[in-house]
């Protein structure tokens, strides 16, 4: 069942690489599924960063003089990350400053536009299964939530945003870095100095009531050890156990 999920969703993002249009990458599939309860962005935060993105999503398509040029965007915390393929130098450059016009709430563009021909749908498709496999490498360890890092992938280069520690941002280096296909992997961070309070708080109250729950385990556990025992001595003085309360 999850190599069918895997390939759908590898198969639907393959043929919107293949539409004329732009692509905002950085919304992958995997990511969108899991709840923002956990992202470090506030709720505006996140709505800012969804705007910039369907404006620029929209943009490329009303502006002709990058009707053959290929960019994918990715925004985070109104930093915007543009990659992609354009013909000339002058285009790139024309690109990325006409980008940073599409919303005054944009802070910095990382302009990363390859010049040259426009790449073919086999190599989007594989940096779409690379961007899938990091997600997924994510999801097996602990040092940081899935929600803290998006990943967007490029001609086999892995991009990384997110507010992260530096222990958490080479983690997620080291483990994108296992993704089949991965060439190189760039951080793209903002930096914290230590997690945010009210995660550790979070984390502590999950972890108190993990003990608790553990400790009504085992007290139930002893409960019924007593109660076999009770029953087996039932037993052996002749008595009947059967429908004795306990």
């Amino acid at each position: 069942m999850k190599k069918i999920i895997l390939s759908a969703l590898l198969l639907t993002n393959t043929f919107l690489l293949s539409g004329c249009l732009p692509v905002i990458q950085g919304a992958s599939t995997v990511s969108t599924v899991i709840t923002v309860s956990n992202d470090r962005r506030t709720a505006g935060e996140v709505l800012d960063d969804r705007t910039i993105a369907f404006r620029l999503f929209a943009w490329p398509s009303t502006d002709v003089a990058l009707e053959d040029a290929h960019l994918n965007f990715m925004v985070y915390d109104k930093n915007v990350l543009i990659t992609g393929e354009a013909a000339s130098s002058n285009l790139r450059n024309y690109a990325a400053k006409q980008a940073q016009l599409q919303d005054a709430k944009i802070t910095q563009v990382f302009n990363e536009i390859n010049v040259g021909p426009n790449s073919g749908l086999l190599s989007r498709a594989k940096d779409s299964a690379i961007t899938l496999q990091v997600e997924a490498l994510f999801h097996d360890q602990e040092v940081f939530h899935p929600t803290h890092i998006r990943v967007m992938t490029e001609n086999q280069t892995v991009y990384l945003m997110g507010a992260v520690t530096k222990r958490e941002a080479d983690k997620a280096v080291k483990v994108a870095s296992k993704a089949k296909g991965v060439k190189k992997v760039v951080k793209l961070f903002k930096y914290l100095k230590t997690r945010p309070a009210a995660e550790i708080e979070r984390d502590r109250q999950r972890e108190l009531a993990a003990q608790k729950e553990a400790e009504l385990r085992k007290q139930q556990a002893a409960l019924d050890a007593q109660k076999a025992k009770l029953k087996q001595e039932l037993k052996a003085l002749g008595g009947s156990a059967e429908g004795t309360p306990f």
